[in-house]
């Protein structure tokens, strides 16, 4: 059993494994690397015990860090539902500027669902690149939180009906991005225009979703074709009845097309 390290830090509300680890380190002057290696855990990156720490494992980092084992393994993540752990990222893919200056990793960071952080109220941004704000506009901010608070629900739901629904937005929100993927990826994605516009169309899709859907359908290419046909896949009726407004809406606008083309 490795000696107890010379400091220790209290673990925080929320914290995940991992950023209490990385704290840890700080804390006594070593890297992730280095207090793993002491702690004499086998592995090289310190997320995958976020998602599983076995018990001679949570023994060892109790040990060292001088604190209970149920206290090490409450800092990874609980069993989650299928629905759950799909849109649970498993790599920090966003995070709070404010916060992280601290040293802090938290858990609902990870969630495809979260849009500010629960400690300061401050919007989280993409870990990755540029956060781009100055292109964003406030309505799709506005939105996107909207679907954000929408998807949470959904995910936490006992029946899979909101989340379908919520997922199907998504799919007609990436054909328009030209996005390619899977709908909880798009989510969950580091590029800020694509995550907030499909969180967005959740928050658009509670109000004549089949219209919208519509809308989207009567000029789209074939891959989006494609997407939407896969949205609908176990719904024929829905895809029917989206086909008949599309085709009633290329009706009623093709004089006015066809004018405004003279």
């Amino acid at each position: 059993m490795p000696r107890p390290l010379p400091k220790t830090v209290s673990p925080l509300p929320d914290e995940l494994l991992s950023g209490w680890l990385s704290r840890l380190a700080a804390a006594n002057y070593c890297n992730n690397a280095e207090l793993l290696a002491h702690i004499e855990i086998d592995t090289t990156h310190g997320t995958a015990l976020d998602f599983s720490i076995d018990a001679a494992a949570a023994e060892k980092i109790a040990n060292a860090a001088r604190v209970a084992p149920d206290v090490v393994r409450s800092l990874a993540f609980p069993a989650m539902t299928p629905r759950e752990a799909s849109l649970t990222a498993q790599m920090p893919f966003q995070h709070c500027l404010q916060c992280s200056r601290e040293g802090l990793s938290l858990r609902h960071w990870r969630r495809a669902w979260a849009f500010d952080c629960q400690v300061c109220g401050t919007r989280l941004v993409q870990t990755l690149g540029k956060t781009g704000d100055e292109q964003i506009s406030g309505k799709l901010i506005f939105r996107a939180r909207r679907g954000a608070g929408m998807l949470e629900c959904a995910a936490r739901s006992r029946g899979p009906k909101q989340l379908r629904r919520a997922m199907r937005a998504v799919t007609f929100a990436m054909s328009l991005k030209t996005f390619r993927g899977d709908p909880s990826f798009a989510v969950q994605n580091p590029r800020s225009e694509v995550r907030l516009f499909c969180l967005a169309a959740i928050a658009a899709a509670r109000s004549q979703p089949l219209a919208k859907a519509a809308i989207v359908s009567k000029s789209i290419d074939d891959y989006a074709r494609v997407a939407l046909l896969r949205a609908f896949e176990k719904e024929p009726r829905l895809l029917a009845a989206v086909d008949h407004i599309a085709q009633r809406r290329a009706k009623s606008a093709g004089p006015m097309t066809a004018a405004s083309h003279n």
